[in-house]
């Protein structure tokens, strides 16, 4: 039996791994609980709040004192050395044959010259390094160790260096000696022994205290304000040295492991839901739900990377980026929802996690407030202040509320803000990368596409005049329709500005444009007359296509006719042959249908538009059935069957279009002609 996996099925388990892998990269950037995240100097206030000791800890002494003491005693340290006794006989043996090989003969006082050796190898033999070293550390003796491992304590006054022990083997004696080359065989003996020295210099250091008292549970440390002494800075710093120490405890790194998995898990399933709930839209596509996910991970990697590898302060980072860019994407409610779940999780690396929280939560209904109706660039500019002003006015009024002293404000923080401030000018590049990478499309790039005096709207209004004054009619009423219904209205305006561009290859074709002249369709065969009108899909596609146009608004040209027939050329066609069976597919449009509610919105649109200008009355009647049997026409054909629209979204359409209509084709009183005062 085969395992058949639907396509929404892998759609839910790579939804899923996001989700998981979310958690764990979050997880991964979380600091651990157990880090000291203060940073003090000496002389310098104390910026943070409160601090009591939270379990007993001892008061590490500082460097300087505790190098101090070590000196103190290792003062009394002796270095030990291995004493090589049997170097003596070696060297001599080694002397006697050297000296027959090139003599012949046996090498006379040789009696004399071992006794002096065995003295000077007895007492022995160091290197003139090792012997500078040892003066250099203020030490005048040493302890050698012999051969049965007897200690024996030496003056390094006592002890040769080869030099001198090759002055003392002549000391008194005779003349001929000198002429026997016996420095060759005085070699050191005396060989450091680190082992025995190092064992030896910890059991002294074993007495050196590492500690000057105790700091007990529930102490008052320091506050918010106080100078930092050099008192505070060495209980401080124990502070530190213990949170780093308790840091390798393996139980307590797993529960705080377990408790961050906990905490981070219920806020991505809280927002993940909250898109699922709210904006299906968003959480049905992977792509969307990758991009706000990635932003989210961003905000969180930046922080932790400053606060855990740099000394910069995190109230530089410009937090509201992340509103701000979801919400030119997207919406204000998921901007700030993002923006609320990225800050919860944030908080648990700041120092006052409640002043955080007040802050980011401030900025960020700042931000989407400020962007509610974005138009142009320059708000981008307006809302960076906006933030700036909420941040100096919250933090101001937090320092009130807990101060109470003006003198005891950090104003230094204010700095910190503008920077912050300053950087969210960059959301600028930012929009236009994501837009590249995702394939989104801000409502900044919607506002430019708007624009009737671009180069490809004004080719448009002069070469197919008639269909660009339809292109405005379908825009303006699709608009209203969707902010009634709560779509994007401005994707749906820019949509309907071009979703006939592909009249422009064959403006003659279409009775617009044709001012009343002869329309050359008419002597033609109907199925080729409906492949050129059908044509003007995929022309536009093409031409949409060399302009760069987003693929959001190509949608709207492939859509805005979905699967229905070219009706004239299909009717006409069955009334010309009766009995004969159509080829269907000749005179239907290539679609695909209306995917969302704008492009669906558009369909309807387009479509009453032009039936309410082939109206011979404009009546509240006759425009009220036009709509009505226009869209219901379109229902019936199921041309909304792949759209999120509902029944009651489409009455309220219908409704929209039937006032706009009326307002255009609204009558007019005739104005009286001026009579002739001379016909009187």
């Amino acid at each position: 039996m085969k395992l058949k996996i639907t396509h929404s099925q892998i759609q839910n388990i790579i939804k899923i791994g996001l989700f998981v892998c979310v958690i764990a990269i979050i997880t991964q950037l979380f600091p651990s609980q157990n880090k000291f995240k203060y940073q003090f100097e000496i002389g310098k206030p104390w910026s943070y709040e409160l601090i009591t000791a939270s379990f007993d800890f001892p008061i590490y002494k500082n460097e300087t004192e505790l190098n101090r003491e070590k000196q103190e005693l290792l003062r009394n340290y002796v270095p030990y050395f291995n004493i090589d006794t049997t170097l003596t006989q070696k060297q001599f043996r080694k002397l006697i044959t050297d000296y027959r090989k090139l003599n012949g003969t046996d090498l006379m006082f040789q009696e004399l010259v071992l006794q002096k050796m065995q003295s000077i190898y007895q007492k022995g033999i160091i290197s003139v390094e090792e012997q500078s070293k040892l003066q250099q550390n203020g030490k005048n003796s040493i302890n050698c160790i012999f051969p049965n491992r007897l200690k024996k304590e030496r003056n390094l006054n006592e002890i040769y260096t080869p030099k001198t022990a090759y002055e003392e083997i002549l000391k008194n004696s005779p003349q001929v000696l000198k002429t026997y080359n016996l420095n060759l065989y005085l070699t050191e003996n005396l060989r450091y022994d680190s082992i025995t020295s190092e064992f030896s210099k910890a059991e002294l250091l074993k007495n050196l205290s590492l500690t000057s008292g105790m700091i007990q549970t529930g102490e008052r440390i320091i506050d918010r304000g106080e100078i930092v002494t050099p008192e505070l800075y060495l209980i401080l710093n124990s502070l530190k040295i213990e949170y780093q120490k308790r840091k390798d405890s393996i139980q307590q790194s797993a529960l705080v492991t377990a408790g961050e998995i906990i905490i981070i898990s219920i806020l991505i399933v809280l927002f993940f839901l909250y898109l699922n709930l709210f904006r299906p839209r968003i959480y049905d596509s992977f792509g969307n739900l990758f991009f706000i996910s990635l932003m989210m991970l961003m905000m969180v990697g930046i922080t932790s990377f400053v606060i855990n590898y740099s000394t910069i302060n995190y109230y530089m980072i410009p937090f509201a980026l992340l509103p701000i860019i979801i919400r030119v994407f997207f919406d204000s409610r998921t901007a700030l929802f993002a923006h609320i779940i990225t800050m919860l999780i944030i908080a648990f690396m700041a120092d006052n996690s409640f002043m955080f929280i007040l802050l980011q939560i401030a900025v960020g209904m700042a931000a989407v407030s400020s962007l509610k109706d974005m138009t142009q660039r320059s708000q981008l500019a307006q809302t960076a202040l906006y933030i700036f002003l909420t941040y100096v006015a919250i933090y101001l009024s937090f320092e009130f509320i807990s101060e109470g002293d003006i003198q005891r404000i950090h104003y230094k923080n204010i700095l910190y803000f503008a920077i912050s401030s300053g950087f969210l000018l960059f959301a600028y590049v930012l929009i236009y990368i994501f837009e590249k990478i995702f394939g989104l499309i801000s409502a900044v790039t919607l506002v430019e596409l708007t624009n009737i005096n671009s180069d490809l709207m004004m080719k448009f209004a002069e070469l197919a005049p008639g269909t660009f004054q339809h292109t405005l009619q379908v825009s303006n009423l699709a608009t209203e329709a969707a902010k009634k219904i709560g779509a994007n209205s401005l994707l749906v305006r820019t949509g309907a500005l071009y979703h006939d561009i592909g009249k422009m290859k064959h403006p003659e074709n279409f009775t617009e444009n044709q001012m009343g002249g002869k329309n050359p369709l008419l002597e033609m065969d109907y199925e080729e007359a409906a492949k050129i009108v059908i044509n003007h899909v995929p022309d536009g596609m093409e031409l949409a296509k060399k302009s760069h146009l987003p693929e959001q608004i190509i949608n709207f040209i492939t859509t805005h006719h979905g699967r229905s027939k070219t009706k004239y050329f299909y009717n006409s066609f069955i009334n010309a042959n009766p009995g004969k069976t159509p080829n269907d597919e000749a005179f239907t449009y290539p679609g695909p249908l209306p995917n969302s509610k704008e492009t669906a919105i558009l369909m309807m649109a387009d479509a009453v538009e032009a039936r309410s200008r082939s109206l011979s009355v404009y009546t509240e009647d006759t425009i009220n059935d036009a709509v009505e049997q226009m869209i219901d026409s379109q229902i019936a054909d199921g041309q909304f069957k792949s759209a999120p629209i509902s029944f009651r979204d489409v009455e309220t359409v219908k409704s929209v279009f039937k006032e706009k209509i009326k307002n255009i084709y609204h009558t007019r009183i005739v104005y009286p002609e001026l009579k002739n005062p001379e016909s009187k």
